[in-house]
Formats: C-alpha cells, sequence, structure tokens
C-alpha cells in the first residue's frame, strides 16, 4: 500500500521531453507525452507508476495539461486512449479537440519512428 503524499500533486511541462510530468512530493508519479503537430498537440500515452496508482493523479495530470493547451492556443488531438475516454467526460474541452485521423497516425508514426 502506498502512502498518502504530504504536498498536493505538482503538474509541469517538460517542453524538451514533450510530456508533462506529475510529481507527488518531488518525485515524479506519472506523464502524459505529446508532439505538436502545427497548431495541434497529439497526446500520445499517459502513464501513471503503480506506487500511486488508485489516487486519481491521471485525471489531475491530464486537466491540468489540456488548460495548459487552451492557454497555449493550441488544439488537443487525443490518440492516447485515457486522453481520448478523459474527454468523453469532460466536454468543456470539445470546443479545442480534432479527431484522429489516418494522417494524424500517419504522421506521428513517423515522429516516434515507428
Amino acid at each position: 500500500m502506498s502512502e498518502s503524499p504530504t504536498t498536493a500533486p505538482v503538474v509541469r511541462h517538460n517542453d524538451a521531453r514533450h510530456r508533462y510530468e506529475i510529481l507527488v512530493d518531488d518525485s515524479r508519479a506519472g506523464l502524459t507525452a505529446y508532439r505538436d503537430r502545427d497548431h495541434q498537440r497529439v497526446f500520445f500515452h499517459t502513464e501513471i507508476d503503480d506506487a500511486y496508482a488508485g489516487q486519481g493523479l491521471a485525471a489531475v495530470l491530464v486537466q491540468q495539461a489540456l488548460e495548459d493547451v487552451r492557454a497555449s492556443g493550441r488544439r488537443i488531438v487525443p490518440v492516447c486512449p485515457y486522453v481520448a475516454k478523459f474527454l468523453t467526460k469532460h466536454r468543456e474541452f470539445a470546443d479545442i479537440t480534432d479527431p484522429v485521423t489516418p494522417e494524424v497516425l500517419t504522421w506521428l508514426d513517423s515522429r516516434l519512428g515507428r
């Protein structure tokens, strides 16, 4: 059983690594990764370390990441299944969400070297 954090989780944007990270007591507990495509931020992977599972950290992480995308004037493309599911429950981001298309997937694969 994991201990409860002593401080509130902090989300930081790690632009150099193309991801948002969530920190609990100064330790990275998870991340959501993206690549930028013109005016879109394409989210393709979200993970929370097993030691921090069940604490709602993924929702906090994605919420704050999407708020940052809105503030930057970009649009969201939810390739990541967790981000896509989050968006179905949080319609407040519908106005800045673009669909996942075959073109976006091909582009993402080329950026990730797949």
